[in-house]
């Protein structure tokens, strides 16, 4: 067996110049979602974007009502796996589990549900859907143990600056959970 410590890589002459995250993000170890192994997600509803990154999946979230017709064109135009999101702020209740339904219906990967949804939704969710369901946390103090019960697979923290402090908070404070954490930094 021969071990390359280079990686061949074709860039092309039109696509050569795309979004490339930071080269750290290979050694991360990531998350596996139905076999596929996950180490960077880019977060973006720009089909632009999402089409010229080196990303391995796409968190498509946005300040707007869910539509499944956004959802479906993200899932068409991507080239990665999309995890869409489905509500939880203002798009509430049946609503945010019937569009869950949908997504995963047009071929998401996961869900992607606000810091505001409810436990009860979240359960709602996990008794409809295969995929994973990701809730968005703010705060070392959002309701963890909770959200991991009520079925939330994976915890996107999007806690501005704060972010590395609250992922560490949280994983301090339950280790026994099997939950995956993404730190997703804002700005």
């Amino acid at each position: 067996v021969v071990v390359m410590s280079i990686v061949p890589e074709y860039r092309g002459t039109l696509r050569s110049n795309i979004i490339r995250l930071p080269e750290v993000i290979e050694t991360a170890t990531g998350i596996r979602v139905f076999g596929r192994l996950i180490r960077a997600f880019i977060f973006s509803t720009d089909v632009a974007i999402i089409r010229n990154c080196n990303a391995d999946a796409v968190i498509a979230v946005y300040p707007f009502t869910p539509q499944p017709i956004i959802t479906r064109s993200i899932i068409d135009a991507a080239d990665i796996p999309v995890f869409t999101g489905v509500g939880g702020g203002t798009t509430r209740g049946t609503r945010v589990v019937g569009l869950g339904i949908d997504a995963e219906q047009q071929g998401a990967l996961g869900v992607v549900v606000n810091a505001p949804t409810k436990n009860e939704v979240i359960h709602s969710l996990k008794q409809r859907l295969e995929i994973p369901i990701i809730v968005t946390v703010t705060s070392e103090h959002d309701d963890i143990a909770g959200r991991s019960a009520s079925g939330a697979a994976i915890l996107n923290v999007r806690a501005a600056a704060n972010t590395a402090y609250v992922v560490s908070k949280i994983r301090e404070s339950y280790p026994e959970f099997d939950l995956e954490i993404i730190d997703s930094k804002s700005a």
